[in-house]
C-alpha cells in the first residue's frame, strides 16, 4: 500500500519495516514458547493423576476395610494396610517443622522488609536464598549424626533414647523451610508501598506497629502464599524424614519415637524389592495419591484465601 504526499506525489510505503517484522516474529516465537511451557505443566500434572488413580482404585477395592487400621506393613506377609501410622507421623513431623520454620521465617522477613538497612539486606537476602538450596541429604546427615545422638537422645525426657526420632526430623524440616518462608514473605512485605509506611509514621505509629499492623496486614496474602509453599515443601519432604525419623511406621504420640511419613515410605518402598503389580508395590501409588490430593486441597484453600484478601497497589 502506498500513499501520495506533497507536490511531487512522493510514494510512502505503509508496510512494516524489516526491523519491525523481525520484532513481531520474535514476539510470536516467545508467545509460542510460553504457551508450550504452560501446556507441558498441564500435561505433566494430568499425567501424574492418570498414572496414580487406576492403581490406587484397584488397591482400594481390595483393602477398603483395612485402610484405617493401626498397623502399616504392606511389604510383609501377611500384609496390613492401616494407614494411620503414616498419617500421624506425617502430621507430627510437618507440625513440628511449621512451628519452627514459620515464626523464624516470618521474623526474618519482617526484619528484612522494615528493620534492616540497605547494606544488611543486600548481604542477608542472598544468604537466605542460598540456604534454600542446601541439599536435604546434608540436613538429614546433620540430624542423624548430630541432632539425634547429641541432643535428643541425651535430653529428651519421654521414653527410651533412640537413634531415630520424629522430633529430630521435625526440627530439621523446620530449618529447611525457614529460608522459603523468609524469602517469599519478604518479597510480599517489601511490595507494600512506602507511602503506607510513611502515613502510619505521620500518625505517630512506632516502627513495630508499622511493621506488624500495617505492612504485615497489607501483605497478608503474600505471607499466606509463603506458608502454603512451606507446608507443601514440608509435607512432601522425603530424605530428612527417612534419614532422621527412620522407616518404622509406629502409631505414637511421642515425638521422640521413630516414625515414618507418607513421603518417606514412598522413598523406602520405591527402592525395595516389591514385585511390580503386587499389593506391596501398589501401595506406593496409594500413598502417592493421598499426598497429591492433600497438597491439592491445601493449595485450593490457600488460593481462595489469597484471592479473597489480595491487595492490589499501583
Amino acid at each position: 500500500m502506498t500513499l501520495e504526499t506533497g507536490v511531487n506525489s512522493q510514494q510512502v510505503s505503509l508496510a512494516p519495516s524489516a526491523h519491525l517484522r523481525r520484532r513481531m516474529g520474535y514476539q510470536k516465537i516467545m508467545v509460542a514458547v510460553m504457551v508450550a511451557a504452560t501446556l507441558v505443566s498441564i500435561v505433566v500434572t494430568v499425567g501424574i493423576v492418570v498414572s496414580l488413580l487406576p492403581t490406587t482404585f484397584r488397591l482400594l477395592a481390595e483393602i477398603t476395610t483395612q485402610l484405617f487400621g493401626t498397623v502399616w506393613a504392606p511389604l510383609f506377609t501377611p500384609p496390613q494396610f492401616g494407614i494411620l501410622p503414616l498419617l500421624t507421623g506425617t502430621v507430627m513431623i510437618v507440625t513440628i517443622g511449621m512451628l519452627i520454620g514459620v515464626p523464624f521465617g516470618l521474623a526474618a522477613a519482617i526484619f528484612l522488609s522494615d528493620y534492616a538497612t540497605f547494606n544488611v539486606r543486600r548481604i542477608v537476602k542472598p544468604i537466605l536464598e542460598i540456604l534454600a538450596g542446601i541439599p536435604t541429604v546434608v540436613l538429614g546427615l546433620f540430624g542423624l549424626y548430630i541432632l539425634n545422638p547429641e541432643l535428643i537422645e541425651k535430653y529428651w525426657p519421654i521414653g527410651e533414647p533412640l537413634a531415630y526420632t520424629g522430633i529430630g526430623a521435625g526440627i530439621m524440616t523446620g530449618i529447611l523451610i525457614i529460608p522459603i518462608v523468609a524469602s517469599v514473605a519478604d518479597d510480599a512485605l517489601s511490595s507494600v508501598p512506602r507511602a503506607m509506611r510513611e502515613a502510619a509514621y505521620a500518625l505517630g505509629a512506632t516502627k513495630r506497629e508499622v511493621a506488624v499492623k500495617i505492612v504485615f496486614t497489607a501483605g497478608l496474602s503474600g505471607v499466606v502464599a509463603a506458608l502454603i509453599l512451606a507446608f507443601a515443601r514440608a509435607f512432601g519432604e522425603t530424605t530428612i524424614a527417612l534419614m532422621v525419623a527412620g522407616s518404622y511406621p509406629k502409631l505414637t504420640a511421642n515425638p521422640g519415637d521413630p516414625m515414618q511419613t507418607m513421603a518417606s515410605f514412598i522413598g523406602f518402598a520405591g527402592i525395595g524389592d516389591a514385585e511390580v503389580g503386587s499389593n506391596a508395590y501398589n501401595t506406593i501409588f496409594l500413598v502417592g495419591s493421598l499426598l497429591f490430593f492433600v497438597t491439592l486441597i491445601f493449595n485450593i484453600l490457600g488460593n481462595r484465601f489469597i484471592a479473597r484478601f489480595r491487595e492490589a497497589y499501583e
